[in-house]
């Protein structure tokens, strides 16, 4: 397992004109490597949610490719949302899952059934097409022409390490960020 940070990384150098959605600990990393970005929606104080909101994004705008930046903690409190996507099959959905075992914002607490569960597993028994699990940076930047080419809805486990301490959460931010989002979306039409 290597740092989400490296993830994070290689998928932001192989994005190109994607929305990105982000909850949890992705935020964070999202930030530190793009910075400010038009396309990106953080989804603060809505554990689980990233996905579900991705989804709405993907079947509204089946012109632009959605990139979900999830949790394994916050996948776990949504599972019902796999199905969902599944059942939609929305070809412009790519669902990253960082599989760090914890909810590291909450102080790192291990996930339950931490290293028993296999999330790839998870989304191909519910109906997504294609699922991968990578388990370094450079096996995530080989497989990422493949990943963001073909169609979806594709899901992809990150193992990554937990980040450790995160910073304070701007629970203003999301909204903000909502505003800039859809006037960036609302733009490219």
């Amino acid at each position: 397992m290597g740092p989400a940070l490296e993830a994070v990384r290689a998928i932001a150098a192989a994005r190109t004109t994607q929305v990105v959605v982000t909850t949890m600990t992705a935020i964070f990393q999202w930030d530190d490597v793009v910075g400010d970005d038009p396309l990106h929606l953080p989804l603060i104080g809505c554990m689980g949610k990233a996905s579900s909101l991705a989804l709405g994004i993907a079947l509204a705008r089946p012109d632009i490719q959605v990139l979900c930046l999830d949790g394994d903690g916050s996948l776990l409190m949504n599972l019902g949302s796999l199905a969902t996507i599944a059942q939609a099959q929305p070809a412009n959905l790519v669902h990253f899952v960082f599989e760090n075992r914890a909810y590291n914002i909450t102080g790192g607490q291990p996930i339950p059934a931490a290293g028993r569960l296999d999330f790839a597993l998870l989304a191909k028994a519910a109906g997504y097409p294609r699922a991968y699990t990578t388990e370094s940076a450079d096996q995530l930047r080989a497989l990422l022409p493949e990943i963001l080419a073909g169609a979806g809805p594709t899901f992809v486990c990150l193992r990554v390490a937990p980040a450790g301490p995160q910073p304070a959460i701007q629970h203003g931010r999301m909204k903000r960020q909502l505003a800039v989002v859809q006037k960036a979306l609302a733009e490219r039409q």
